[in-house]
Order: structure tokens, then sequence, then C-alpha cells
């Protein structure tokens, strides 16, 4: 286990955790996805201050080690958990659940949902997500699959 910390999102970290997300999706998820998938859902020139609004008016959370970002997620107003992201020198280390817990337990309602992919479903599943539908998703003009998702949230 790492020596990490999860902090709220803050504008300056835009640059650094778009860099994670397009080498993340490139390296990670390239196992379940082909070369034109990966550079339509992670392309080189982003929408960087369309990427920051996002993450601003999401509520965002930022793993830190090292001073540096290892991973990242967001959720917005009405559950739907949006973007998670871990570094590739940080899977299975226990960073996406401790940022997905933050998430979770932020949002105030009875269900959560995620469109994830072909190489997070398990991670989804394992925490008690279950498969809506598989479905095929257009990202500039190149078909992913992915899974829509839901977690049922108990009330304590």
């Amino acid at each position: 286990m790492i020596s990490m910390i999860i902090r709220k999102y803050e504008p300056s970290d835009c640059k650094e955790t778009a860099e994670l997300f397009y080498h993340t999706v490139h390296t990670v998820n390239a196992k379940d996805y082909t070369k034109k998938q990966l550079n339509a859902w992670a392309a080189v020139n982003m929408d960087m201050r369309e990427w920051n609004r996002t993450l601003l008016e999401h509520f965002s959370m930022a793993a830190i080690e090292n001073n540096r970002i290892v991973g990242f997620g967001d959720i917005d107003t009405r559950g739907y958990l949006d973007r998670l992201y871990v570094h590739k020198d940080y899977q299975k280390q226990g960073v996406a659940t401790a940022i997905c817990n933050e998430l979770e337990q932020f949002m105030n309602r009875n269900k959560i949902m995620t469109q994830a992919s072909i190489t997070a479903k398990s991670f989804f599943e394992q925490r008690g997500y279950q498969v809506v539908r598989k479905q095929e998703v257009m990202r500039n003009g190149i078909f992913l699959t992915n899974y829509l998702m839901e977690k049922e949230m108990h009330s304590p």
C-alpha cells in the first residue's frame, strides 16, 4: 500500500490530470481496445478549458503521492461517476478504491451510475456495481465498447 493523500481537485491539477488520463488510456486500456479506439477516446489535442471546467463543476478528487497526481476521479450532482483513472505505475495499489470511496461517500443519492470500460468493469463489479447493459458509444467517430453500470447506495 502506498502513502498517498486524497484531496479535492484544483485548477492547477488540470494539465497533470489530462496527461495522466491520456497515458493511462494508452497503456492500461491498450489490452482491451485498438489503437484507433484509444486515439478516439484520449486524443492528443484535448480541450483543456473544457476538461478543467467539468472537473471543477463535479465533485472531483485527486490522489497525491510524493507531490505527484497518481489518480483522479469525479462524480456529478446526479450521481454519475464520470472519470476514474490511475497512473499505470500505481495500478492495483488501492488508489482507485480510495478515490471511489470518497466519490461514493460524497454522493447523497440512492443510485450511482458509471460507464465502465472493458478494463474497469471487474473493478466496479467488485465494488457492487451491476451491469445495466453493454453498449457501443461513439467517440470522435469511432465506436468503443463499455458497460453502463449502477450501484444501489444504502443509507446508514
